[in-house]
């Protein structure tokens, strides 16, 4: 068995950081309990090893009007 290229993994690092923080984003801005509930099922697929729970601590915050 060959080892895995080093670029490539660093490219899947690179998507999966990107869209960790797009989900982080869109956590933000939901504004009901399923669309959250989406996101984080989301969440689970993107990466398995980041809890729900520092997910949300460390979604950015979002503004009340």
């Amino acid at each position: 068995m060959s080892t895995p290229s080093r670029r490539s993994e660093i490219r899947r690092r690179r998507t999966r950081t990107e869209k960790i923080s797009k989900l982080s984003k869109r956590y933000a801005t939901a504004k009901t309990d399923a669309e959250r509930t989406k996101l984080t099922d989301k969440l689970k697929k993107v990466s398995i090893g980041l809890t729900v729970e520092h997910f949300v601590k460390n979604a950015p915050v979002r503004k009340a009007r």
